[in-house]
């Protein structure tokens, strides 16, 4: 059974190089949360480096509409020497105005429980808040940016990923001037260090 398995995955692998390079790496580029490298997408889309690195110039061209169509709403960056999909600057108050026309009046669990990690975890980025809650936390944290509660802190110097904190509407909203006033975490968690490192326990 396992030879089968070994065998549609290779027919699956052969199938998707038909498909053109620049498609696959759409693909992948659509779906990370962080800035990915250039090596790791070229294993990712199965093509060599320098294919790579060709088609990321080529479809940075075109989404700028140096190409033969407009200039699209995203932008292709390398950052931190990894390449991300973003929101061109310009349109970010278009994304915040929709997010939070969008959001409820309520807070979802969700955006809760990642608000507390964010709290209680600064500056952390998302794929650690992911990891910590185990679920993908993107669409969450951009509601949380919308709403005001968390912003961008900084990127690391090495990797790109951005560092989320809290802002100071979040203490206007929890009625306390600064995060000492907030509750240790201990008796908030089973064990009170579930995706926490030691040093950050209150």
């Amino acid at each position: 059974m396992t030879d089968d398995v070994t065998d549609e995955t290779t027919a699956d692998l052969a199938g998707a190089e038909e498909i053109p390079l620049a498609e696959r790496i759409e693909a992948i580029l659509f779906i990370v949360d962080e800035p990915i490298g250039l090596v790791a997408l070229a294993a990712a889309v199965g093509s060599p480096v320098p294919a790579v690195r060709q088609t990321l110039e080529m479809l940075v061209e075109d989404y700028d509409g140096e190409g033969k169509g407009p200039r699209r709403g995203f932008e292709l960056r390398e950052v931190g020497g990894g390449w991300r999909l973003y929101v061109r600057e310009d349109l970010d108050d278009v994304v915040a105005a929709f997010i939070g026309g969008q959001a409820p009046a309520r807070l979802s669990q969700a955006a809760l429980e990642t608000l507390a990690v964010i709290a209680y975890k600064q500056p952390v980025t998302r794929s650690q808040v992911a990891s910590i809650r185990a679920v993908n936390v993107d669409s969450v944290v951009r509601t949380l940016l919308a709403r005001g509660l968390i912003t961008e802190l900084f990127a690391d110097s090495e990797t790109g990923a951005i560092n989320y904190g809290t802002t100071d509407a979040l203490l206007q909203h929890l009625g306390i001037n600064s995060l000492d006033e907030l509750p240790p975490i201990s008796p908030l968690l089973d064990d009170g260090a579930d995706g926490f490192d030691e040093g950050t326990i209150r």
